[in-house]
């Protein structure tokens, strides 16, 4: 056995309330990692519409890494939502044109980057994301939480705004899970070790 079909949209036998991601995804602005699934109440299409202000103007992305965990009503606001914010008004003039048109001649909008999630990382049910904000391998963002500034590696946050809760592990059973990154093992030797992935002993890692 070497797990399931990464390529299936749909991995679960008649349910279609959770996909892989990648395979539903249109968006060329919207990267995802094998294994990551999205579950929705509704409709996994809906994941896609609650990617907001992902303008293909704005040039920015959504990249999300492998094996994550996204629960239904997670929210990114992406960088096409930003307004001056250090100008007389924010209002956006030049969009709407009719004498406006060169309002934003030699300025530009706040740009904070892509927003980057990377692998091992659960989102909880209704958690909002902003733009540019990077989270670390394996953190747990708690449902409801606003984040809106980066979350270290194996961190769970929660509230709004976001505040760290704890550290999933010790500083050294954390390096010593990203210098293991076994989410980038092959999937043959993920699936031999699935039981160890899913225990508390570390001492298997140094091992494989």
């Amino acid at each position: 056995m070497t797990g399931p079909d990464k390529d299936k949209a749909f991995p679960l036998k008649n349910y279609d309330r959770l996909c892989f991601l990648k395979n539903i995804i249109q968006s060329d602005q919207i990267i995802v990692g094998d294994y990551t699934y999205y579950d929705d109440f509704e409709d996994v299409h809906n994941f896609e519409k609650n990617v907001k202000y992902l303008f293909d103007f704005t040039g920015d992305k959504l990249i999300i890494g492998k094996f994550c965990m996204i629960a239904s009503g997670v929210t990114f606001i992406m960088n096409g939502a930003n307004h001056l914010t250090e100008s007389i008004s924010a209002y956006p003039f030049a969009i709407f044109g009719e004498g406006w048109e060169h309002a934003m001649e030699g300025k530009s909008y706040p740009f904070k980057g892509d927003t980057v999630i990377g692998n091992d990382v659960w989102i909880g049910y209704k958690a909002t994301i902003m733009a540019g904000v990077t989270i670390g391998d394996g953190a747990i963002i708690a449902s409801g939480a606003w984040v809106t500034k980066d979350v270290p590696a194996y961190s769970i946050v929660g509230g709004n705004p976001t505040r760290e809760i704890k550290k999933r592990f010790s500083p050294e059973k954390i390096a010593q899970l990203l210098e293991a990154k076994w989410w980038d093992w092959e999937i043959e030797k993920i699936t031999r070790h699935v039981q160890s992935l899913t225990g508390t002993d570390f001492d298997f890692l140094a091992k494989s």
